[in-house]
């Protein structure tokens, strides 16, 4: 996805996750499965027709009850917000970004060449290389 999708707040990022991993579900569904002190049902309510209002969230309509699913993939939203995140902090610079947390986290030259071994194991297995 390559348009610039809109942020969510916390509350609505709570709820998608929710939503996100059950696939489809009704008001109540969410609520039994958010941490306590769990928020009024009304108030999940209020936040899945604010996640409707963006496009995130459709629903299909049996009777008065309605059942929500995500319109927005998790993997669309997560390279958005990263995308977004990489821009707003780093100018747009991954390398930037991980000298930055390498800094942070004060991780080892043997820690970042593991770092590295990964990335680059998982590059290769998502674009091998062509036979000759």
């Amino acid at each position: 996805m390559v348009e610039v999708m809109k942020e969510l707040t916390k509350s609505e990022e709570q709820i998608m996750q929710e939503l996100w991993t059950l696939e489809k579900a009704f008001v109540k569904e969410i609520v039994d499965k958010l941490p306590e002190p769990k928020p009024a049902y009304n108030t999940v309510s209020t936040i899945i027709r604010i996640l409707e209002r963006k496009g995130f969230v459709d629903h299909y309509a049996y009777g008065k009850t309605h059942q929500y699913f995500p319109m927005v993939s998790k993997t669309d939203y997560t390279k958005s917000y990263f995308r977004n995140f990489l821009n707003g902090y780093f100018s747009n610079s991954f390398r930037e970004m991980v000298s930055f947390f390498a800094k942070e986290d004060k991780m080892s030259l043997s820690q970042l060449d593991e770092l590295i071994k990964e990335v680059r194991k998982d590059l290769e297995s998502e674009n091998p290389a062509p036979n000759d």
